[in-house]
């Protein structure tokens, strides 16, 4: 059985770190929910997963003066509704997913230009296509595109209400889509949705679902199609569900799982080396250490630092899933010295933080899914 939630991990403790909140978010016409971030030439872009002028989600930029404007708002229909990952720079043009829209309703990969125009280039398809690619983003390898589906590819494979156990797909800025691996469940993974890395050639990533014990796995995948699956998660004491991806640091993946570890399943930090061995750093424990870190690791030197949707107060502001606290910022080391760095507060500063932090020069930059001022999500800034 799991242990007892704690309130206080020995290894988490407070921090000086300088919080600044940097935009409240309204609703219309800049959007509601934003997600992850992406600095470019020092500009925040991002995406809101509602609100905007038709509530199917934005894209926005954060101006040097300070001043949130949105460039684009999504339509639905077949054009995209609800994008969460972070947008990708390609040629002074971004790109990204939503997680429906599109022909089919199964999501969509666009772009859109800083002056706001956008276009469809792919609509997913279901069935042995991708459907629904959730927070994952997309990155770029050799001038084309690669992201993620939580769902489709193999329409054998089947989740709880979800039909296909997701894909990692291939893109190319004209719109012609290849999906690279079907995923098929136990004891392979299933259901990605963290964005993928390259290195050395090959991608590697995470699923939530699969691998041997049925708690997600992390895997390699070379452009050609051909995985290897480098760990299973086994559940509690070890992690479950690593919902954002990994990063690489000195010859090791590092990520964080939502759930799992040795505290009431409030998710943990992790290392797999490249032959599949795995440690568990860190086992967040609710309040105020922070719980369910849905986002990925930002490497900033020798450093890592992520969020945590939920825990952090022992406040009932936030109360979702059993646990209480509107989430944290924490920071951690590859040996497992984990610090709190912020514990959100709802409308003071915002809440619910489920989208990796974005490194800017010298300060890390993220949003807050709810809570600001109208409880529509806020931006803030951080300085360890």
């Amino acid at each position: 059985m799991p242990l007892p939630a704690q309130s206080f991990d020995d290894r988490a403790t407070a921090s000086n770190a300088t919080f600044k909140l940097l935009y409240s978010f309204t609703g219309a016409p800049a959007g509601s929910g934003p997600t992850a971030l992406t600095d470019f030439h020092g500009l925040l872009y991002g995406t809101t997963t509602g609100g905007g002028t038709k509530t199917n989600g934005s894209v926005f930029v954060r101006g040097l003066t300070g001043t949130v404007r949105q460039i684009y708002s999504f339509q639905g229909g077949a054009d995209g509704s609800q994008p969460e990952g972070a947008l990708v720079e390609l040629g002074g043009v971004f790109y990204g997913t939503t997680e429906y829209g599109g022909t089919n309703n199964d999501g969509t990969v666009f772009e859109v230009a800083p002056s706001g125009s956008e276009r469809v280039i792919y609509s997913f398809e279901g069935g042995t296509d991708g459907a629904t690619p959730i927070l994952a983003g997309l990155i770029v390898v050799d001038g084309a595109l690669y992201g993620t589906t939580n769902a489709g590819g193999d329409s054998s494979c089947r989740y709880q209400d979800i039909t296909g156990c997701g894909t990692v797909f291939e893109v190319s800025t004209s719109g012609q889509e290849r999906v690279v691996y079907r995923f098929k469940g136990k004891p392979d993974g299933a259901c990605p949705s963290g964005p993928l890395i390259d290195l050395d050639g090959a991608l590697y990533g995470a699923t939530n679902y699969g691998g041997t014990y049925d708690n997600g796995s992390v895997f390699k995948l070379t452009t050609g199609g051909v995985e290897t699956r480098l760990y299973s998660f086994k559940g509690y004491p070890d992690g479950a569900m690593p919902y954002g991806g990994v990063t690489a640091y000195d010859g090791g993946l590092y990520g964080t799982t939502a759930l799992g570890g040795a505290y009431d399943d409030s998710g943990t930090v992790f290392d797999v080396t490249a032959p599949g061995t795995e440690q568990v750093l860190h086992s967040f424990s609710g309040a105020p250490d922070g719980a369910l870190p849905y986002a990925g690791l930002t490497l900033d030197g020798s450093t890592f630092y992520g969020t945590t949707e939920l825990g952090g107060s022992s406040s009932d502001a936030c109360v979702g899933r059993g646990v209480v606290g509107c989430g944290t910022i924490f920071s951690i080391t590859p040996s497992g010295d984990e610090n709190v760095l912020t514990r959100f507060g709802g409308h003071s500063n915002g809440s619910n933080p489920w989208a990796p932090l974005t490194l800017g020069k010298g300060v890390l930059y993220g949003a807050a899914l709810e809570g600001g001022s109208t409880d529509n999500g806020t931006i803030f800034e951080i300085s360890p």
